[in-house]
């Protein structure tokens, strides 16, 4: 187990992993945060949310990137979010901490994939498991509606008008890997949420 928001965690588990070749990074360590109102978020709520998703990602790199660098070769892939594209509302934290991971990949990407390491995202649209079952829940608090018409809510924002299901993300990250071409790049598998409503 490891704290990615935590440099001596992080550390540790690169220590205990150094006798090993480590080839692939998927970082998918994440927190959802506050469903509220950007004015009633207090900064302790904001700051657990980028440690885990930005500062998280940052350090985890920082860990394992060099042995990569060194073998000259490497994957790393950041589970990213539809919601660094499409904002959610009352979701800022969440939503810019997932704008930023975009940005983070797309810079490392120019650093890293001279050396021969591929850096992508991977951004999921709503997942149905047990993370959305709570977003369902908060936001059919915050908008006094029930839980499934906030599940439908959701779907229907989708050109699919359906959630993502957890085994479509794996089959999405195995097809990344194997596309060597693949530097640099963001895949969007959210059921058509970015498309127009």
């Amino acid at each position: 187990m490891c704290d990615v928001s935590d440099p001596e965690s992080v550390r540790a588990l690169a220590l205990e992993l150094a006798d090993e070749e480590v080839s692939l990074l998927v970082n998918n360590a994440g927190v959802a945060g506050p469903v509220r109102p950007l004015t009633d978020i207090e900064p302790q709520e904001w700051d657990e949310v980028f440690a885990a998703n930005v500062r998280g990602v940052y350090l985890m790199c920082r860990a394992f990137l060099p042995a990569m660098i060194a073998a000259g070769r490497g994957d790393i892939v950041n589970i990213a979010s539809v919601s660094g594209k499409r904002p959610l509302l009352n979701r800022t934290p969440y939503t810019a901490s997932k704008m930023a991971l975009l940005g983070l990949t797309r810079t490392l990407a120019g650093e890293a994939g001279p050396y021969g390491v591929s850096v992508n995202s991977l951004s999921p649209g709503p997942v149905r498991g047990p993370r959305m079952d709570r977003n369902f829940r908060l936001t059919a608090e915050l908008t006094g509606t029930s839980v499934e018409a906030a599940e439908r809510d959701f779907a229907s924002r989708a050109a699919l008008g359906r959630l993502v299901e957890e085994a479509e993300v794996a089959r999405a990250l195995v097809a990344m890997l194997a596309m060597p071409g693949l530097c640099g790049a963001d895949i969007d598998l959210s059921a058509g949420m970015i498309a127009p409503a």
